[in-house]
């Protein structure tokens, strides 16, 4: 098993520790943030977006609560990033994690997560094999300790809705990752953003760096387009920006 572990590990630091991913990312942070914003990048992974925040002049506070990544993170990120060692749910507590040793990238605190994603194109060939232990903490529990952030990037596979449960302010800046065989889970984090404030939205998709549309939708039009989706269709990041 700790073989295992280790190869999944390594299997994400190959695919996402690049210059092909790497790049692209330092240039749509630069243009996306300002110097001094405070963000916060909640998993965290490997630290690929964290590393590219802070090249964009970003003060960055990550979450990672997942084992051998966070031993990692502590060993290898810059000591101006701050490493919580948690995951960001509703209220603060202890919560089991499903873990995928070879995929753990898709590793998830949402109940049922393993069972959905099982059964959608794409992660057929992923088995959770282990559960973790975890602590968790809250959005606005890490507001009351850094301050306000202008972004929130958030990507927890399927947790994203408990994660946006524990913030209770508007944020000018929300990323999620969607999953077009999921799209459920999307939808209601539209929704929860409405509740929190009126947002318009801009997707990402893969790694590419650049958004998908030219001017930024509302949430009726982007649940359309969500909806419209086929299941095959490449995940990305849903970013929510603040109508002000």
């Amino acid at each position: 098993m700790a073989l295992t572990i280790w190869l999944g590990l390594l299997r994400s630091l190959v695919i996402y520790h690049n210059p092909v991913r790497t790049v692209p990312l330092r240039r749509f942070y630069r243009e996306l943030l300002r110097p001094g914003d405070l963000v916060f990048d909640v998993g965290a992974h490997v630290g690929t977006r964290a590393r590219a925040m802070r090249a964009a002049g970003a003060r960055v506070v990550a979450l990672e609560p997942q084992a051998p990544f966070s031993r990692f993170l502590r060993l290898t990120l810059p000591r101006d990033i701050r490493l919580v060692e948690a995951a960001a749910g509703g209220v603060e507590s202890v919560a089991q994690m499903a873990v995928s040793s070879l995929h753990p990238t898709v590793s998830s605190l949402k109940t049922g997560f393993a069972d959905e994603a099982g059964a959608s194109p794409g992660f057929g060939h992923v088995r959770w094999d282990r559960v973790q232990q975890v602590q968790v903490t809250t959005l606005d529990r890490l507001i009351a300790e850094e301050g306000l952030p202008r972004y929130i990037k958030i990507d927890v596979e399927g947790f994203e809705l408990e994660v946006l449960s524990g913030l209770s302010q508007p944020v000018e800046v929300v990323s999620t990752e969607y999953l077009p065989g999921l799209p459920d889970l999307t939808l209601s984090v539209i929704d929860r953003l409405g509740e929190l404030g009126h947002y318009r939205f801009n997707p990402v998709r893969g790694e590419s760096g650049q958004f998908l549309w030219d001017t930024w939708r509302d949430a009726p039009a982007t649940r359309d387009w969500l909806q419209g989706l086929p299941a095959t269709a490449p995940s990305g990041d849903l970013y929510a920006r603040l109508d002000t």
